[in-house]
């Protein structure tokens, strides 16, 4: 079956079945820390600290990413991903009494520069595997890739949930351990050796991208998901947990559930969005979609004074659709917008700015909520999606007219 695929298929499917797992237990691995120090009495902004390493780090890790991929290839810097993040979870393993905030903090480090690693060959892989001008089948690609993988973090917040509550936190990390390390196996034995490796070595000075469509599509990256960031994270599950009493399996199930759906309306993306008409997106797609989802966390904040529960539920199902479809075609462009030889620098640096977005929102989250509450946080997302929006205004009307 397998062998009548073309290489280039076998190739995508190898890619995305690496970044599925990856994301599979980084999602579980997230919710595992959020759950699992919340219990131990630690305050929302003590634990949005627990991910202020894995968020910084995949600051740095996405801007130096994109030039190493570059040179050594996108097949060595997924498997270095891979490795690290097998670290990161042997970390975990140590003794309850060696769990302190410093050491889990270092973890999330390596697990944040993991991640990015892996997003990022993901994504310029793609790249590379499609031929030039086809930017119909380019959105396809990329759509399906990143719906999959959300929906997959979805299910990774539900088996984190799951597992903290049936195996305890040692019994789940270890279970995800073991997952890990078969994959990394599988990867090293049949991941294509040249695979992104640019046809001249570039030089570190070159990290920093050049093309004003990739710099101004990374500003509204930086907001988007900032103001997703700045209530998710860590405001809306101790909300769940605190407001509500909902116990471990409530809130992973209802996180991965907003998750998994979140999923599956990316990857639909292309067919919401025109696709099916010819239509390709560019900058203006992005603002008629950014301004409507920037008036939804203003209207759950006003929900929330009258039925916090239908406001939340109900509010999050029309955000995470609008959201999703706003991911998406960010996802496309900047992979439409790279440059062919060497793609994963625009597209490390782009997700760089994303990575810094959600740092951002990371500690707001934490600190907004605990000062300010809910309501607070909601209101800064909702500036940060105008501000998004606003920006791609800024961006080319065609998204081909960049894309070579």
């Amino acid at each position: 079956m397998l062998s009548a695929l073309s290489p280039a298929v076998r190739q995508y499917l190898l890619v995305t079945g690496n970044y599925w797992a990856f994301t599979l237990t980084d999602g579980a691995l997230r919710m595992l820390v959020v759950l699992h120090f919340h219990q131990l009495g630690y305050s929302p902004l003590d634990i949005a600290l627990l991910f202020i390493f894995y968020e910084f780090f995949g600051v740095v890790t996405n801007l130096v990413g994109g030039w190493l991929g570059a040179r050594i290839g996108l097949n060595r810097t997924m498997n270095i991903g891979l490795g690290l993040q097998v670290i990161a979870l042997g970390m975990l393993l140590v003794p309850a009494a060696m769990l302190t905030v410093p050491w889990v903090m270092a973890a999330q480090a390596l697990s944040g520069i993991a991640k990015d690693l892996n997003k990022m060959s993901a994504k310029s892989a793609i790249k590379q595997l499609t031929r030039s001008g086809a930017d119909s089948q380019l959105f396809k690609w990329v759509a399906l890739l990143t719906g999959s993988k959300n929906t997959l973090k979805g299910v990774g917040f539900f088996m984190g949930g799951a597992l903290l509550a049936a195996l305890g936190f040692g019994g789940a990390v270890q279970a995800m351990l073991v997952l890990l390390v078969a994959v990394l196996i599988g990867s090293l034995l049949f991941l294509h050796q040249e695979l992104g490796k640019a046809r001249s070595k570039p030089k570190f000075s070159e990290i920093f991208s050049t093309s004003p469509a990739v710099n101004r599509l990374s500003a509204a990256r930086l907001f988007l998901f900032a103001s997703r960031d700045i209530w998710f994270v860590v405001a809306l599950p101790v909300y769940l947990s605190s407001s509500f009493g909902w116990d471990f399996w409530l809130v992973g199930g209802f996180m991965a559930s907003w998750v998994i759906g979140y999923g599956f309306v990316q990857a639909a993306a292309p067919w919401l969005t025109g696709r099916r008409r010819g239509i390709v997106p560019d900058g203006k797609s992005l603002t008629l979609w950014a301004l409507p989802l920037a008036l939804l966390p203003l209207l759950i904040s006003a929900g929330l004074e009258i039925d916090a529960g239908i406001a939340l539920i109900g509010g999050l199902a029309l955000f995470g659709v609008l959201f999703a479809v706003n991911s998406s075609l960010h996802s496309f462009l900047i992979v439409s917008y790279a440059k062919a030889d060497g793609a994963s620098m625009d597209v490390g640096f782009y997700y760089m700015a994303n990575a810094m977005g959600r740092l951002i929102g990371t500690l707001l989250s934490g600190w907004v909520f605990q000062v300010w509450g809910l309501q607070a946080c909601l209101w800064l997302s909702a500036l940060m999606l105008a501000t998004s929006g606003i920006i791609a205004l800024t961006l080319p009307r065609q998204a081909a007219a960049v894309s070579d």
